[in-house]
């Protein structure tokens, strides 16, 4: 006689697979954060020349977080909508609304910080001096 799986069972599967997925996409947001501050505390050293010599330091250690900061969101968001679809419950409809809303406003101020810098990347010249009466 064969034993059909139940429909329990397919839950219980998916929940676990969903539960790993989100485990892993928040290790990775994780990770991205450590890298994202190392890249910055690289880039941030005094003693070496700046890929951005027109900018000041702190606005490309900014940039430069800010742009990991960005991607480990994009990861949490990844995060939460697995949880939120395993398990819809109200506190992770929140942590979903919350995570997708400060991703947006950093991404809409960081895009706009990432014009500015091409803005005075294309007004500096290639080698990296503002123009004369600037």
């Amino acid at each position: 006689m064969t034993v059909m799986p139940t429909t329990h069972g397919a839950e219980h599967g998916l929940a676990l697979i969903a539960e790993l997925l989100r485990l892993l996409l928040e290790g990775l947001s994780i990770a991205t954060v450590f890298a994202g501050l190392v890249a910055t505390l690289r880039q941030s050293r005094p003693w070496p020349r700046h890929r951005h010599p027109a900018l000041p330091s702190l606005a490309v250690a900014r940039l430069t977080f800010g742009s990991w900061l960005s991607l480990a969101l994009e990861f949490q968001l990844g995060a939460d909508i697995v949880a939120t679809t395993a398990s819809p419950s109200t506190q992770n409809l929140v942590q979903l609304s919350v995570v997708a809303v400060i991703r947006t406003f950093l991404n809409l101020f960081l895009g706009r910080e990432l014009e500015a810098e091409r803005r005075l990347q294309r007004e500096a010249g290639p080698d990296g001096q503002a123009p004369a009466g600037s």
